[in-house]
């Protein structure tokens, strides 16, 4: 296996967990919040990344900067799991959300990018794991393969 097809799988899934988003936002109405949609940026990062490696032909730089962003996609996703084990703590209407609410791809996008959402309402599950949870596998699973094709000798 090649790393240009590992990287346009990567991309390929990242960008699958975008579309789940939408699906989950518009069809299941679950409305993102701040951080939801700081870990969709992240997911499209890492896709966009993903491609730039593989068709630039740099698979080391498409690797180590979608590591970079699913090692933050951990991070986010960690924040969003403490928020949702410690009832009271919230990152609904605050700074945060203003602030992404204003950035313009929200504001050119608002269906993909716009937080309504409170943080602790992440709660409903799919095949046993809250949505921050399948997040976080995800970044895991982006940050293992990021690692493993950027450690590799071949391209």
């Amino acid at each position: 296996m090649t790393s240009r097809s590992v990287l346009i799988s990567v991309a390929a899934a990242s960008f699958g967990m975008i579309a789940v988003a939408m699906y989950l936002q518009h069809v299941m109405d679950l409305l993102p919040c701040p951080l939801c949609v700081i870990q969709r940026y992240l997911f499209i990062a890492i896709g966009v990344t993903a491609l730039v490696g593989a068709f630039a032909r740099k698979p080391k730089l498409g690797a180590g900067l979608g590591l970079l962003a699913a090692l933050g996609g951990v991070g986010v996703g960690a924040k969003h799991l403490y928020v949702l084990a410690h009832p009271g703590l919230s990152c609904g209407i605050d700074p945060m959300e203003t602030f992404l609410n204003k950035i313009p791809t929200a504001t050119f996008l608002p269906w993909v990018f716009q937080a309504d959402g409170l943080c602790e309402n992440a709660t409903e599950g799919f095949f046993g794991l809250s949505i921050p949870q399948w997040a976080v596998v995800w970044f895991g699973i982006f940050a293992l393969v990021s690692l493993w094709t950027l450690l590799r000798r071949r391209a």
